[in-house]
């Protein structure tokens, strides 16, 4: 079948509302890859040991168990439905208005945060050279002349996006290849000039417990390194042979990442110098610690890596930014087409690109920078934002799975009925582990996306504008009681200045109990079949040849 976009007559002037299926499996590949590995791996290894002491290995391995079950509900999902901003629809598919508005905005919160956090990363580690010691305060917030260099760098995302997709593709892949280069040449490195395994046993290889190890997870960016596999997903548009390669993009990027990671925490455990922690893990400390891995291997006498390491802090998260900056335009480019934003979101030039999309995305990059304005300030936030975005896929995948279970799906995953179930506990668990601290913000933060997104849509159906969402109240009754069900649950945990009522181990059991009750709950109240297909019908782009 034809798509909807190819269906909509020809446009008569610059304007168009069609995206360019140009990008082939490596370019979806290093999307999603070189989205994972980002600023995350210049401060992801220091972050965790001062968390979780030698022990954040097993904080990365649980990290990427719980990221490898996301991936692969989105990998089915993303085969079956090659669509420009594909996370933000795939709730709107099986749940209606509601629900596809609420997981949209969430979408689009986390695509949208993602470019000014690369960007501060990028300052923090060119704080080494004499002229941008100025950019920051030393608490880390920035200085009038920093806020304008991010100002800048933002632009230059925006730019090089105007340049259309395939122009982008090929810049983000040469800067893939050397981000993947560059770790794996520090990893070698150190392991082979700089180990001391005794390093692991130092003041225990768990000093702070169990409590360490699981805040490492969310809180000192473990989750947050390796998210962005969704990349390929939010380019399915694109995507010459998207059933193909849409799948095989999303997993092979975890792998990858997962792999580099979990090296590099390794390698940094083993080359720090006994006196770096001798007063415990939690007190790390040597010159350069701002910028771990280069201040580590100036520590070991390794001056050239120290050099191509501070070259590549700016191209790692650059990168990065840069193809959040797109998801964040592609992400618009959806919510419109299900109607939850204005048409010209949907508009794009002679070159494929959606205009307004990434005028909003420079405009909001540019706010974070203004309450948030560190690095360390966003990761817990993005953090909830990206897996509130990531706990609609497993339902929306249970929901399909009962309604749709003979749709064809070019990658079928294996005991989906088990995994997806899990899937969703697992981002409800690194959702609390954020913090009632950070949950309060993101509280925030979806109120004002109700205001938003629920004004339009109030808006365009009372004027009987085309693209009017549905509103489907019934099939998302379970997800104010889920939004608020967390949001209790941290309040009286742990985690984040809670109360504490809820003790280790015990709130674990109440997070899974309830997550399993709300999918159960979702999956059973999802639209009736006819209503999803009606749903796919109306907005879905197929394109299976890729032209």
């Amino acid at each position: 079948m034809a798509s909807v976009d190819q269906l909509a007559p020809p446009s008569t002037g610059q304007h168009h509302s069609s995206l360019r299926r140009n990008v082939g499996l490596i370019g979806l590949l290093w999307a999603s890859a070189g989205s994972i590995i980002g600023s995350g791996w210049l401060y992801g290894a220091k972050n965790a040991v001062v968390a979780a002491g030698p022990a954040a290995l097993i904080s990365w391995g649980i990290g990427a168990v719980a990221i490898v079950l996301l991936a692969f509900v989105h990998a089915e999902l993303g085969g079956m439905f090659p669509v420009a901003g594909g996370t933000a629809r795939y709730p709107h598919y099986a749940f209606g208005g509601l629900a596809g508005m609420s997981f949209g905005w969430f979408a689009w919160l986390q695509a949208a945060t993602v470019a000014p956090i690369e960007v501060e990363a990028m300052i923090g580690y060119a704080g080494h050279w004499h002229f941008a010691q100025s950019f920051l305060h030393d608490n880390g917030t920035l200085t009038t002349s920093g806020f304008i260099v991010a100002v800048i760098l933002m632009g230059v995302f925006v730019a090089v996006n105007f340049l259309g997709v395939t122009v982008l593709a090929r810049t983000n892949s040469a800067a893939t290849w050397l981000k993947i280069f560059v770790p794996l040449l520090a990893i070698f490195t150190l392991a082979a000039t700089h180990f001391h395994s005794s390093n692991f046993t130092s003041h225990g290889f768990a000093p702070f417990g169990s409590k360490g190890v699981l805040a490492a997870i969310s809180t000192s960016g473990i989750v947050f390194a390796l998210l962005g596999f969704e990349q390929a997903i939010q380019l399915a548009g694109e995507s010459r042979n998207p059933k193909r390669d849409i799948p095989r993009a999303v997993l092979g990027s975890v792998a990858i990442g997962t792999l580099i990671y979990v090296l590099l925490q390794v390698v940094f455990i083993g080359a720090l110098p006994g006196s770096t922690f001798a007063k415990g893990w939690d007190k790390l400390d040597f010159v350069g610690i701002s910028g771990p891995f280069a201040g580590l291997a100036t520590l070991v006498g390794l001056g050239w890596l120290t050099v191509v390491l501070y070259f590549d802090a700016i191209v790692s998260p650059g990168g990065t930014g840069l193809i959040y900056t797109t998801s964040t335009s592609r992400i618009s480019y959806g919510l419109s087409k299900n109607g939850y934003a204005p048409r010209a979101f949907e508009r794009t030039d002679s070159r494929g690109v959606p205009v307004y999309g990434l005028i909003m995305s420079f405009v909001t990059g540019v706010v974070c920078f203004l309450p948030f304005p560190s690095w360390q300030q966003l990761v817990g936030f993005i953090t909830s934002a990206s897996v509130l975005m990531y706990a609609g896929a497993p339902l929306a995948f249970g929901a399909l799975r009962r309604r749709l279970p003979n749709r064809e799906r070019s990658y079928r995953l294996p005991f989906g009925g088990v995994l997806s179930p899990l899937a969703f506990i697992v981002a409800s668990l690194i959702i609390y582990w954020s913090g009632w601290q950070t949950l309060e913000k993101l509280g925030e933060a979806i109120v004002l996306g109700y205001i938003l997104l629920g004004g339009y849509a109030l808006y365009a159906t009372k004027k009987g504008l085309p693209n009017a969402p549905r509103i489907s109240w019934k099939s998302a009754q379970w997800l104010p009681v889920y939004l608020l069900g967390i949001g209790v649950i941290s309040w009286q945990g742990t985690f984040g200045n809670g109360q504490g009522n809820l003790p280790m181990w015990t709130d674990i059991a109440v997070v899974a109990v309830f997550s399993l009750a709300i999918y159960h709950w979702a999956i059973r109240v999802a639209l009736p079949t006819d209503a999803i297909e009606q749903n796919i019908e109306d907005i879905e782009v197929v394109d299976a040849g890729g032209h």
